[in-house]
């Protein structure tokens, strides 16, 4: 939710509209941030805080041992049925509900780890037996956790010598250091063949001063800051149902750490709210220091206010006021031209506060509601927090402050000064975004535990704001590809988008992002990046008309200067005759938007309303044979997808996306049941159409070949596996590297093949 909830944006739409009309002139009059923030703070009421108290009554973050109990009930029906990851989920709710020092604390603490046993996480276990222990864990119950303790021990000491009589020699040689492209692993900032331009039309920009080589990396950076999406997905594994709270489902804040975004069976909870967590205690220490001692307090309003709103505030806390001084004296004085040069990491806030923010482009009704959504969180913050204006001594500014003020401010105390320039920053920040937020995503695994065969779907996890990153352009047709990594370690995730030449020292934690030519790009060249609109999956009409709404530019991008679109590109893509197999085109009539067939012998036609009906059927069939796998039923799935793949030929061709889908699922029933050849056969036509919509050389292909070359491999195909092997190997060097997992597990698989 990046916006503001519905009923605070039509809260505050309200407002705007009772405003005389002599006030809304002079709201969109304001040029200066500064203006617009204190117009909107000083129209604030007391109605309006009560509006805002009801609606974070749904979203409380209290703790409460009573809804622990509750959790703790749960996981203990999800033990007994022994799905263990679900009773993780549930204790760890239970461990975040409960009050400090409460009974039921030590209980989800101890409950926890007897999950965590039987998901032989013996480590991790004990560490929850030592908590549940230090919170006060009856003492009646002690010889469970003295019992679990040993077998964790036994288990613990097994594994370490079975180490040391079994090394895997594959593993020997890819725990070598390995280059990757032009600059080295674990480094951050600009790589040295590429340097920051400026141009009044461009702004500041990023060039190639040098041959870029395909899959060399041009860039790494950390965010500034960034926020975990709160959402809602359902818990892996057998349902759970309860007769009073109905189906339980966890969101990604439940399965992630809150700073560095890792995965985490056992999060560490916040002591004064129930919904932040973290996978250590370093993280949770830099977390509160940075950002949530002022957040905690303010947990509900900031999930009313959406991500974009805490996004803005936590760049602002984390920047501190001393910081934000900085920027502003630097955007008033002579060396703020705008073709300046910073540091671009993820600690520049200087890179950060010069973003543009196009205020005067946002409309009056947005520009608004930023302003007073921004303005009644720093109220409520200095209700909930009066010591922020002094937070640290050291920061005060004082006279400093007061010279940089606007002259109708100058007088007033320091610490409304100070509350108003962070409010003020904050509001900066958040019209920045509208423009500069960028979506982090990863590959998530779905399906039954049990089952043999995953599908991945990229999620989006968090918003963030990455300085260099911001620094790239957009193209319809970029050369690059992005990759993010969360955490310690793991794979990086690809993506698809929403002193300079001097790299910092990796973070131990956090998130990352990596962007890599996906071509060669000469020098001179500008190296670019998509947004979002594409040219192979969208018309120009369109990508033009989505980028003037949220970015404010006409795109010239090569793809948008063509004089004629893209083959394909000016009709439905993959719809197709259901009498000839013709192309479908879409054709405006008086009657409304009808598709028809290319071919003027045939003639067909089909209403637009018609084709929406058939394509929502073939999804209502897909979801329906995707729950039956998960539900460890194959068979039931496989007779429908076949079904609805003879139904799908009357109007999709096999290079539609959802043609794709439908094979890929089809595929993944066929191995669910150990049919190889076939799944491999169908899998080859998901790929067709993943190459059609995505390119012979994006990672999404890469990603479907990858599960082709296992197929063939576990069928023992050994020509057809060779043969994906050598092309799937080509897409994940360009876009993942060469360190990445994938790459090591196709060596494993050609070894033996050849072996």
């Amino acid at each position: 939710m990046d916006l503001p909830c519905l009923r605070w944006q039509e809260h505050v739409a309200q407002k705007w509209i009772g405003l005389e009309t002599e006030q809304r002139e002079q709201f969109i009059s304001f040029e200066e941030i500064d203006d617009v923030f204190n117009y909107a703070r000083a129209l604030i009421t007391p109605d309006d805080l009560d509006v805002l108290q009801s609606l974070s009554a749904d979203h409380s973050v209290q703790k409460d041992a009573a809804q622990a109990a509750k959790c703790r009930e749960r996981g203990n029906c999800s033990f007994k049925s022994r799905d263990y990851t679900a009773a993780v989920l549930h204790y760890s709710q239970g461990v975040c509900s409960a009050p400090p020092g409460s009974e039921q604390l030590s209980l989800c603490y101890a409950n926890r780890s007897a999950a965590l046993f039987y998901l032989q996480q013996y480590q991790e276990s004990i560490g929850d037996m030592d908590k549940a222990l230090n919170h006060g864990y009856p003492s009646h119950l002690l010889h469970k956790l003295e019992q679990r303790r040993t077998q964790c021990i036994k288990h613990l000491t097994l594994g370490e010598n079975a180490k040391k009589v079994d090394i895997n020699p594959a593993l020997k040689k890819g725990s070598k250091p390995v280059s990757d492209g032009n600059v080295t692993f674990g480094t951050f900032g600009i790589c040295s063949q590429a340097a920051v331009g400026f141009n009044p039309e461009k702004g500041r920009h990023l060039v190639a001063t040098e041959k870029v080589a395909a899959g060399d990396v041009i860039l790494s950076d950390r965010p500034y800051s960034c926020v975990l999406i709160p959402g809602r997905k359902e818990v892996q594994g057998k349902e759970i149902k309860h007769s009073n709270d109905g189906d339980i489902l966890f969101g990604m804040e439940h399965k992630l750490c809150h700073r560095c975004l890792t995965e985490t069976l056992c999060p560490l909870p916040c002591d004064g709210c129930s919904y932040s967590r973290y996978c250590s205690a370093s993280c949770q220490q830099e977390a509160w220091e940075e950002h949530h001692r002022w957040e905690c307090p303010l947990g509900a309003e900031l999930m009313v206010m959406g991500v974009l709103s805490q996004l803005a505030l936590r760049v602002a806390l984390k920047a501190g006021k001393k910081n934000i001084q900085r920027g502003r004296v630097h955007a008033n004085s002579k060396s703020s031209n705008p073709s300046f040069q910073t540091s671009h990491d993820g600690g520049s806030y200087l890179s950060v506060f010069h973003l543009l923010h196009h205020l005067n482009l946002h409309s009056p009704r947005l520009r608004f509601l930023c302003a007073f959504t921004v303005a009644m969180l720093y109220l409520k913050l200095s209700i909930a927090v009066p010591s922020l204006a002094s937070r640290d001594p050291s920061e005060h500014l004082g006279g400093q402050l007061n010279s940089q003020l606007p002259e109708e401010k100058k007088g007033v105390s320091d610490g409304d000064q100070e509350s108003w320039i962070l409010g003020s920053a904050a509001l900066r920040h958040l019209l920045q975004l509208r423009c500069n937020a960028q979506a982090v995503v990863m590959l998530q695994e779905s399906g039954s535990e049990k089952s043999p065969v995953q599908a991945n779907q990229e999620i989006r996890i968090a918003t963030a704001i990455f300085p260099t990153l911001s620094l790239l352009n957009h193209s319809c047709c970029p050369n690059t590809s992005l990759l993010f990594s969360t955490g310690t370690s793991g794979a990086p995730h690809a993506s698809e988008p929403s002193p300079e030449g001097v790299s910092a020292e990796r973070s131990s934690r956090g998130v990352t992002v990596t962007v890599r030519a996906a071509k060669v790009i000469t020098a001179g060249q500008e190296i670019l990046h998509c947004y979002g609109p594409h040219s192979r999956r969208m018309s120009t009409s369109d990508r033009q008309r989505l980028l003037q709404e949220q970015y404010y530019f006409l795109c010239q991008c090569r793809a948008c200067s063509l004089p004629t679109e893209p083959l394909g590109q000016d009709q439905p893509s993959g719809l197709q005759c259901g009498k000839c197999k013709g192309q479908f085109e879409k054709s405006r009539e008086d009657a409304g938007i009808r598709y028809m067939c290319v071919r003027a012998a045939c003639g067909h036609s089909v209403s637009s309303s018609e084709v929406s009906r058939r394509l929502l059927v073939i999804k209502d069939d897909l979801e329906k044979a995707v729950n039956l796998m998960e539900s460890e039923r194959p068979d039931e799935a496989l007779g429908l997808l076949r079904r609805t793949q003879c139904q799908s030929g009357a109007i999709l061709a096999e290079t539609h996306p959802l043609q794709g889908e439908l094979a890929d699922a089809t595929a993944r029933a066929y191995a669910t049941m150990g049919d190889w050849k076939n799944a491999s056969s169908h899998l080859e036509r998901s790929a067709l159409a993943t190459a059609s919509q995505y390119g012979e050389d994006s990672i999404e292909l890469g990603h479907q070949l990858f599960k082709l070359a296992q197929l063939h491999f576990n069928g023992g195909a050994r020509g057809p596996a060779l043969s994906v092997i050598s092309k799937v190997r080509r897409l994940l060097c360009l876009h993942l590297g060469p360190q990445c997992q994938e790459l090591q597990e196709l060596q494993a698989m050609e070894d033996c093949l050849r072996g």
